[in-house]
């Protein structure tokens, strides 16, 4: 009986809560994944699942063979990482990051990784859906926002500032709000997958309406930049814009508290090396990026 292939069976199962997805991940039918798992019940004498058409549950035996047999093969897989050399971490890196900061930030910095670290390689997940990690097999996500999943840990890498922008057109034509309340008489550029519905200031949220809305937040930078309202937006999304003057931060002197970024992992599993070089190096790009890393001089940036 192989023991490593009936413990691997077990733990995609119930990250997954999928035996027809494990059977994708190992190349076999899913008949066999129920054999495996039959299996290793078996051995264990115990039950380890309830399953039904519906979902997979582990019993009070399951939760705790899950937590040992995980922390077993992330310990193999650490020791074959090790064993290939310390200075030469290698594999595959599932990252999970939301679409404009992927595109815009992170992408430009990945082939300086690569060719660094020449036997890595990476599979980028650029969106802005919730992405379950341990479900989906991504090793970390880059999530701008306060962690509320206690089966996460969370690396600080930066901060991101809100700021309210139009472009020059849009101001000579419709004028410039003075204070917040003054946005219900503009044309604001509702990002749809901000959930409140208001945009947050150092006063309070601010319910805001428009004409348009966009489920995707360089579709708000490409809407301010045409001068089509006023947009709602991270500072980083719309720096060069501004810098260049085709774009200005209204409103700068009631900027909302600015946001963490964090690099998220799971709670329950060890870090493979390869994994900690990524998040190191992303980590380290992050800190010398004023616009991604320094709130106060943010302010003195749009307001200066």
């Amino acid at each position: 009986m192989d023991r490593f292939t009936l413990m691997l069976s077990f733990t995609r199962a119930v990250e997954t809560g999928s035996f027809t997805a494990v059977a994708r991940e190992m190349g076999v039918g899913q008949p066999a994944v129920s054999r495996n798992i039959a299996a290793l019940e078996k051995h264990l004498g115990a039950r380890l699942m309830q399953r039904s058409t519906r979902k997979l549950s582990l019993t009070p035996e399951g939760e705790r063979f899950y937590q040992e047999a995980r922390a077993v093969l992330d310990g193999l897989n650490e020791a074959e990482a090790n064993a290939r050399g310390e200075d030469r971490p290698s594999g595959l890196v599932r990252v999970a990051c939301a679409t404009s900061l992927g595109s815009q930030v992170l992408l430009p910095w990945l082939g300086e990784l690569l060719e660094r670290y020449t036997e890595l390689q990476m599979d980028l997940q650029i969106g802005d859906q919730y992405v379950d990690l341990i479900g989906e097999g991504v090793d970390i996500a880059i999530r701008i926002g306060t962690l509320r999943d206690s089966a996460m840990r969370a690396r600080r890498i930066g901060s991101s500032v809100r700021v309210c922008v139009a472009s020059a057109t849009y101001l000579e034509r419709r004028g410039e709000p003075k204070v917040p309340d003054d946005l219900k008489d503009h044309t604001c550029i509702v990002y749809t997958l901000l959930t409140t519905g208001a945009w947050s200031f150092r006063s309070g949220d601010i319910p805001v309406t428009g004409r348009l809305k966009v489920n995707s937040i360089d579709a708000v930078y490409r809407a301010v930049r045409d001068g089509l309202g006023i947009g709602y937006g991270p500072f980083w999304l719309f720096e060069d814009a501004i810098r260049s003057g085709s774009v200005r931060v209204v409103l700068a002197d009631h900027l909302g508290e600015p946001t963490p970024i964090n690099i998220l992992y799971s709670a329950t599993r060890l870090l493979p090396r390869r994994v900690s070089v990524v998040m190191d190096f992303i980590a380290d790009k992050f800190s010398h990026e004023p616009a991604l890393n320094a709130p106060q001089l943010l302010e003195n940036t749009v307001t200066g």
